[in-house]
Order: C-alpha cells, then structure tokens, then sequence
C-alpha cells in the first residue's frame, strides 16, 4: 500500500510541475511513505462521514439483519406495534407505570382471565376490548387464533396491547407470541410485570432466597401442555427439584398438587418442609393455607381452593408461620386490604408523563 501510494505521489508530481523541468522534478522531496498514507486515509474518511440518521440505518442492518430504519416490515402493508404487557399477580397498585401508560394510549386490547377489574379500568375508554382468557376445561379462543388476531390487528395499523397476568413471559405464552408476530415482521415490545411468585412472597414477607434457609429458586408449571400424555410422575427430575436449599414456587399445580408433593418427597425433600397454598394473590379474597408439604394437598381440599392458587414450599416459608401471631400488624401493612389509586389519580398520573422516545 505505502510503495503504491508513494508511486501515485510521484505520478501527481511530475503532471503538476512538468512546466519545471524534469530535473527540478527529480530533486524535489517526497513525502516519507508513512504521511502519505495518513494523509490518504484522512481523505478516503472525509468522504465516508454521515449523518446521524444514516447511522442509525445501516447500525440496523449490521446489528439486527433487518430493514433500515424508516423501511416497511412487508411489502403493501405497515404494521403497528403489539405491546405484551404484565399487569401484576392483581393488586393494582403493583402495575409498572410503563403499563399504565400503555393503557391509557391504547387502541386495542386483548386481555386474559385474570386481570383484576381493577386494572381493566385503567384502559383507554375508547380502546376496543377482547376477552381471550383461558381456564381449565373452557378456552374462549386457542391460542394459534389468538396469534392471528394478533397479526391481524397490528397490520391494520393499530397500536394492540396484549395483557396477561403477572408477567407475560414467566408462564404466560408470552414467547410464542413474540416469536410468532417477529417471524411476520411485526413490532413486538414487552413490559415486564411482576410475576405472581414476587409479589404473593412479598405480600406473605416471605423472601424466595435467604443466606440462611435457601440458595436458590425455581419456577416451575403444574400444568402440562393439552397433548402431553406423559404422567406428573414422568414430568420432572424429581432429584433437582427435591433440594431442600431451594424454594420452589409452582404456578397452575392445584390439580396435580397431591402428585407433586409425592413426588417431591419420595425423591428426599423431607415430609415436613413448609409449604403454603395462595388463591387469588394480593387482592382482597386472597386466601392462604400453610401446612408442612405432606400434608399441604390434603389442607387444601378441605380449605377448598381455587384456581388461580401458587403454591410456595421450602424453608422460607417457616418464616411465614414464625409470623402468626403477627396477623393483625400484617393485615396493617398489607397493601391490598383495600384499593387506594383510583382510575382518576392513574390517569392523572399518566397525563403528567412523557413517553420515552
């Protein structure tokens, strides 16, 4: 590079000062081959130099492998943005502010069963609503429909939130409405919530982790997909479950919780590891069952219990029953003992925001 740099200098010499003479020419000095290549590559950068707005383009293309900035997902249609947005385990006070704006912005709604009324009251009043929820043995909708309507909505250029429970990729089928929308070229946005395990344990005061009773969580489903045939007992590794170290939290496990707790102790979790039941976490008909984990199914049958119940075991939950004689200071504190945001201070609230660009 730098022999044919300088040849190209020599070439540019002789042409501009042949009036000179050739012998003038031959004496004359030449730049050292190091500067004439910087002064080169100075030059080929100056006319490389862009815009903020070309940056951010082709950044688009060599980070994401997608369209630049500004170009269409698809051919003959635009298509608007889907929010997959997590409303909380149901106290509405626990919704992030993100949600609340979305809300109050949105055009059209898809929620699940478990969205308090609380929450649904915060929804833009013009939005349009559709009801997809699911529950054992009834389902409004399957779920590839609901990921149609989905695609459909968004590519007729309205702005659709999505509203599950708790947050929309813990258990929620969030993923594969994410990965079924981007396969299509639409915009996907999620807004986390707070899972039903965070804020049931927060609102019992029991941590999932602590220094001294566990080191670990695990999340894991009760309820297997509709074409599973496989039994509970055939489901799990039964031997990294059964760690008395580490707090499980079971989402959807009412109707096979006889099964689990069965499992769990005939792989070494001791009989006697607490545990507790929890329906309707965090709003006003939360009801609560703790009993040592061979004899939590049992408790819970009698309690009778509904869906949606999370179920807690481990050592933290001994924290709970060290707390008993506490009730009445914890009904106190307890944040969902009554509903305190109305829908006129959320919206306040909202109008005084400014979206993030």
């Amino acid at each position: 590079l730098e022999g044919g740099v300088t040849i190209q200098m020599v070439a540019l010499r002789l042409a501009s000062t042949a009036a000179l003479g050739a012998a003038a020419l031959l004496c004359a000095p030449l730049p050292p081959p190091r500067v004439a290549t910087r002064m080169c590559l100075a030059s080929e950068a100056t006319q490389l130099l862009h815009s903020a707005a070309q940056a951010a383009s082709e950044q688009q293309l060599r980070l994401r492998k997608t369209q630049a900035v500004g170009q269409a997902a698809g051919a003959g249609r635009v298509a608007s943005a889907v929010y997959l947005v997590g409303v909380g385990p149901g106290d509405v006070e626990l919704l992030t502010v993100k949600a609340v704006r979305l809300m109050a912005s949105a055009d059209l709604v898809l929620y699940d069963r478990l969205i308090a009324p609380e929450i649904l009251s915060l929804v833009n009043p013009n939005a349009a609503m559709l009801y997809v929820g699911k529950e054992a043995g009834l389902h409004t909708r399957p779920q590839e429909q609901i990921h149609e309507l989905l695609l459909q909505f968004a590519t007729s250029g309205r702005t659709v939130l999505r509203l599950k429970g708790g947050d929309p990729t813990v258990f929620g089928r969030g993923g594969e409405e994410l990965e079924y929308l981007e396969q299509r070229g639409v915009p996907v946005h999620i807004v986390p919530g707070i899972t039903a395990a965070a804020g049931i344990a927060a609102d019992l005061r029991v941590p999932l982790t602590h220094r001294d009773y566990a080191d670990s969580v695990r999340f894991i489903t009760g309820h297997a997909r509709s074409e599973c045939t496989a039994t509970v007992q055939e489901r799990y590794d039964w031997a990294h479950l059964a760690d008395s170290k580490t707090t499980l939290v079971i989402y959807m496990g009412l109707s096979t919780l006889r099964e689990l707790a069965g499992g769990l102790i005939e792989a070494g979790l001791s009989a006697d590891t607490p545990a507790v039941a929890v329906q309707d976490g965090t709003t006003y008909t939360q009801r609560v069952v703790a009993a040592p984990l061979a004899c939590l199914a049992e408790e819970v049958e009698q309690a009778g219990l509904r869906s949606p119940t999370l179920v807690l075991i481990g050592s933290v939950v001994s924290l709970l029953q060290q707390k008993e004689g506490d009730e009445e200071e914890r009904q106190e504190l307890s944040p969902t003992t009554s509903v305190t945001l109305t829908v006129e201070q959320a919206r306040d609230m909202v109008a005084q925001m400014q979206p993030r660009a």
